[in-house]
This record gives C-alpha cells, sequence and structure tokens, in this order.
C-alpha cells in the first residue's frame, strides 16, 4: 500500500512538472492556495494528500501545480493562503438534505436528545416548550411548533401525547415534529384547529392514533395524517429571510459548498428565491419540489434546471414511504416490535400505491426531468425498482433512492443495471444503530442499515447524508459513521460494512456532483471547475477512522469566496 501511495505522489508530480500550467503560465491569480496536503478527489481509485497549490481566477480554478512554480501565479493582488499542514478538498456536497427545514429550525424549540439537544424525557421536553412560550412571549392562540423529539431517546420511550401537551397548555395549539419528519404530535387544541376527532378516518398513507380503546384520537399522527397539522409548521416563524441566512452560516461552518433542500413546496421554492434575490444565499443551493400531489410543469413553473441568484430547481422529490426510527417505512418483512396497538406482521405501509409510482416515475423520466425518491424500506425499494425497470428509461436519468436504509444485495444487482443511485443516510448507525438493532429490525437487519461496503464491492456510484436538520450536517461526523459504524452505545453494528475514509469522501464530493448531473463542475479540485474548497486542520486520510469526528473545518470557500474562516482572518 505505501508503495501505491508513492507511486501515486510520483505519477502526479511527474505530471504537473510536465504540465504545470493550463493557459498562460504567468497569469497572476485572484487567489493561490497552498497545502501540504492537497486530495483532489479526481479519481475513483484511493489516493493519497500531495504537496500542491492551486491557482482561483474569479470563481474557477486555473490552475493546479507544485509549490516550487506556484509563484508565477501570486501578483500584489493575490490573496495567498498557506495552509501548511491542513489538508485542501473540493468542498463538500450536500446530497441529501432541507435547506428550508434547516432555516425554520433556527426560530422553533429545540426538542432534540443528547448530544443534538438537552431532552431526556417527558418532563423535559414539557419545560423546554414552556420556556419557549415565555422567552418568546407566545400569545394565547398562536402556534407553538417543536422540532426533533426521539421516542427512541426518551426516557418514556414513547411519543408525547395530547395530554402530555395539554399539560404544558391548553391555550396554544401545539405541533411537535419527530425527529423522523414523519410523524408529529400536537395537543388537543391542535387536534381540533386540524379538524381531526373520533369521527376522522385515517387518510390514505397515514395513521391517526388512537387512545386504548377508544376512536379519540391520542395526538400522534403519521405521515399523511399529520398534513392537516404540518401546515402551520413555519407560522412562528418571524423573519424567514433571516432564517434562510443562518441556515446558509450552519452549512458553510460544516465545509459544505452545496446544499440541497428534498421536498420543497411551491412557497418554499419562492422564498428560496427571494433569499436569492437579496443576496442572502452564499453556497449553491438545488431545489426539489415535491412531484407527487400533481404532476408538476418544473420547466416552465421553476425555471428547472438554471442557477439563478445562487438558486437552482434540480429535479422532483417523489415520496414512497415513511421512518425505519418512528416504524413507518415500509418493509418486506415484519418490524421486531411493532408500534403500540399494530399487529405482530406489521410492516409499514407505502406513501401511495404502486400504480401512483408507477404513473409518476414515467411522467417525469419522459420528461427527462431528474428524480429523488425517498425509499427507506426494502418494500418501498421494490416500488422505485420496479417503476423504473417498468418506464425503461433511454437516457442517462441516474434516479436516486434517498435513505435506502434497508436496500438488499438484489436490489443493487438490479439498481446498478439501471444507472440507480443509492443516496445512504449513514448517520443511522450512530444516531438509531441500538434501536434499529434492539426494536426495529433485530441484529441481522440492522447490521446491514446502509450497505455501504456491499455498494462499494458493486463499483456503484453511491452517496450519504444527514438528511438535515433531522441530524446537523455535520459532515465530519457522517463520514465518522459511515467507516466506523459505532452506535451510541459504542458498540459495532455491521463490521462488514465499513468502508475506507477515501470511498466515504467519494460520496460527498466526487460522486455527489455527479448525482446532481454537476460533475463536470463540481466534486473534484480540478482545472475549470468551481473554486468550492473546504479547509481542514489535519488530513483525513492521515487520520484514524476513529478519530475523524475530531476533525475541525477551519475554512469554507464558495465560488473563490471565503464563507467561512474559523480563524476570523
Amino acid at each position: 500500500m505505501k508503495n501505491d501511495i508513492w507511486i501515486d505522489r510520483f505519477l502526479w508530480c511527474a505530471a504537473f512538472l510536465s504540465i504545470s500550467s493550463l493557459g498562460n503560465a504567468t497569469a497572476e491569480a485572484d487567489m493561490v492556495l497552498i497545502s501540504d496536503n492537497v486530495i483532489l478527489m479526481s479519481s475513483e481509485r484511493p489516493a493519497s494528500s500531495l504537496p500542491l497549490a492551486v491557482a482561483v481566477e474569479g470563481d474557477r480554478i486555473t490552475w493546479v501545480g507544485p509549490h516550487e512554480v506556484a509563484a508565477s501565479r501570486i501578483g500584489q493582488e493575490t490573496k495567498v493562503l498557506r495552509l501548511g499542514q491542513k489538508a485542501l478538498l473540493p468542498g463538500f456536497i450536500d446530497a441529501h438534505g432541507h435547506a428550508s427545514y434547516t432555516a425554520a429550525a433556527s426560530q422553533l424549540a429545540n426538542l432534540a436528545s443528547p448530544p443534538v439537544g438537552l431532552v431526556t424525557d417527558i418532563a423535559a421536553l414539557q419545560k423546554t416548550l414552556a420556556q419557549y412560550i415565555l422567552q418568546n412571549s407566545i400569545p394565547p392562540g398562536d402556534w407553538v411548533v417543536g422540532l426533533g423529539y426521539d421516542d427512541s431517546l426518551i426516557a418514556e420511550k414513547r411519543h408525547p401525547n395530547r395530554d402530555d401537551l395539554d399539560a404544558v397548555s391548553t391555550e396554544h395549539p401545539i405541533l411537535l415534529i419527530h425527529v423522523s419528519g414523519h410523524l408529529v404530535a400536537t395537543n388537543s387544541k391542535g387536534l381540533a384547529r386540524g379538524g381531526i376527532n373520533a369521527e376522522s378516518l385515517d387518510p390514505p398513507g397515514g395513521i391517526i392514533r388512537r387512545r386504548p380503546g377508544s376512536k379519540e384520537p391520542d395526538g400522534v399522527l403519521e405521515e399523511s395524517a399529520a398534513y392537516p397539522i404540518r401546515r402551520y409548521m413555519n407560522d412562528p416563524i418571524k423573519d424567514p429571510l433571516a432564517s434562510v441566512r443562518e441556515a446558509m452560516m450552519i452549512y458553510a461552518k460544516n465545509g459544505i459548498t452545496t446544499v440541497q433542500d428534498g421536498a420543497a413546496s411551491a412557497e418554499v421554492v419562492g422564498l428560496l428565491r427571494a433569499a436569492g434575490q437579496a443576496g442572502l444565499i452564499n453556497l449553491d443551493v438545488l431545489v426539489y419540489p415535491v412531484g407527487q400531489v400533481s404532476e408538476l410543469n418544473v420547466e416552465q413553473s421553476y425555471e428547472f434546471g438554471k442557477y439563478r441568484d445562487r438558486v437552482r430547481v434540480n429535479g422532483v422529490k417523489i415520496m414512497l414511504d415513511g421512518s425505519p426510527q418512528g416504524k413507518t417505512a415500509f418493509m418486506s418483512e415484519p418490524y421486531l416490535e411493532p408500534p403500540a396497538g399494530q399487529a405482530s406482521d406489521y410492516r409499514g405501509y407505502p406513501a401511495i400505491p404502486q400504480a401512483r409510482v408507477d404513473e409518476l416515475i414515467s411522467f417525469y423520466l419522459k420528461k427527462e426531468v431528474p428524480i429523488i425518491a425517498h425509499a427507506n424500506g426494502d418494500a418501498a425499494a421494490d416500488m422505485l425498482i420496479n417503476a423504473v425497470q417498468e418506464a425503461g428509461p433511454a437516457y442517462d436519468h441516474r434516479t436516486v433512492m434517498i435513505h435506502a436504509q434497508t436496500v438488499r444485495e438484489d436490489q443493487l444487482t438490479i439498481m446498478k443495471r439501471l444507472g440507480m443511485i443509492p443516496s445512504y443516510f449513514a448517520a443511522h448507525s450512530f444516531y438509531w444503530g441500538d434501536w434499529h438493532r434492539d426494536s426495529v429490525f433485530g441484529l441481522k437487519r440492522a447490521s446491514r442499515i446502509s450497505p455501504t461496503a456491499s455498494t462499494v464491492a458493486r463499483k456503484m456510484v453511491f452517496t450519504i447524508h444527514n438528511d438535515a436538520p433531522i441530524v446537523p450536517p455535520d459532515v465530519l461526523r457522517l463520514l465518522w459513521a459511515t467507516t466506523n459504524r459505532v452506535t451510541r452505545s459504542g458498540k459495532i453494528l455491521g463490521i462488514d460494512q465499513r468502508i475506507s475514509t477515501y470511498d466515504a469522501l467519494l460520496a460527498v464530493t466526487r460522486h455527489a456532483a455527479y448525482q446532481h448531473y454537476e460533475e463536470n463542475q463540481k466534486g473534484s479540485i480540478e482545472v475549470g471547475k468551481n473554486a468550492d474548497f473546504v479547509v481542514l486542520d489535519r488530513d483525513p486520510l492521515s487520520v484514524a477512522p476513529e478519530n475523524l469526528d475530531a476533525i475541525k473545518v477551519d475554512m469554507t470557500i464558495s465560488r473563490g469566496s471565503v464563507v467561512f474562516d474559523r480563524q476570523g482572518r
């Protein structure tokens, strides 16, 4: 292995010395970055970091070469960043997340459990909500919205119900969104606002949970049953544009230069456009409107495929099922422990029927509109695979299976043949690995969640993501989770699905660019590509995988502009 590394170094240095510049050898750059540890990510094969200099003019990389010849690129006005041992990589790319949801989270009650928040039991949740009402002077009748509660981590191991929330307030309607984003809890006033009562029927693709032995709603609503309540989520947000600006800083602090909003409404598209026009967006934002309510005329309605003020509508999102940690994902085999009130053969359920999936996939593939499709359970994965096969796309469609938590070996084989891309919610192994093992799936199935090693073995393009704000957009923790697969309790979950650091880095750079049809502009440090970089305080290829989460983002550069500097330079 060491010999391979030195061969790589020799070949790179020889190449750069022979073609030390592409274009004018004496052209002065706007910026030159010099590092002893540049990770180009220009190859699929494992590579080492190299001592290189990178020149930037405007928003593009114009030259990459050895330190010794960098002086010809440096003029009086050139900004020179001498990084020493710090590592220079292409900017991280958010393969799946929710930029607008992340923005909203900054102004709503944080109900997450450690290490993200402080809620450890129902009493702590109630206290947090009461303090939020008081601190924000929320008048009676106005909505109180909280995000991120997790029934798998609070002491009671259950969802808060209407009685728990009535104890906080009977004068405010309360809306709590589960950490998965697929269930909500509300109080009696919230149920009344949503028109949900004992006479309400479960809608297609959703469940109204009931009090034991009664038809009376208990306040917990699954999937589509939550829609009458979820529409109030943004009511408490006082300054939407400011929330978008705050979200951009959160992403930039984590080294992310391309952000995704992976389930946007028409209102969200409008908000992001307005934020871009106001100059509040300094990263690239790729938006995927929800495409299953009605077929979207994306070309006309959303200026499909064009960046305007750093925002581009890049395709559509289709929802096929729910969440494994919320036990609403559609599985081919029963859950280990079914939710309260469900039979032992409970397997979750689809969001929409197969016929509708076939209709939507065929419609968008014929229009050559990129598709990202949420499919957590392997039965939902079957629905997507069947629909793509049935449509028989004749172009480079790159249909993405978002989350793909429980995708099977046979499904991966078919997906490779069809040109599909799995995008794994690989942070699950840490955040909910214990829950998956002990309550959701059992050890055998839980050990195969996010089967990255199986994907690498097939030489497939794949990506990994945090699904922010479901968990924070911490790319280094994501890399750590993917390479180590260690749970909260310190147990390894699926040692045979671990992958190398380099393969994990591919999933947040080169492969993520390919997923978004931006491989010619992003994902590697090469002449002609966007000047998108992340500077890390250590070389991730030289750090033991178990220490990847200790690496710090030192600087983030988007299109040639510094958008985050930990040192405040």
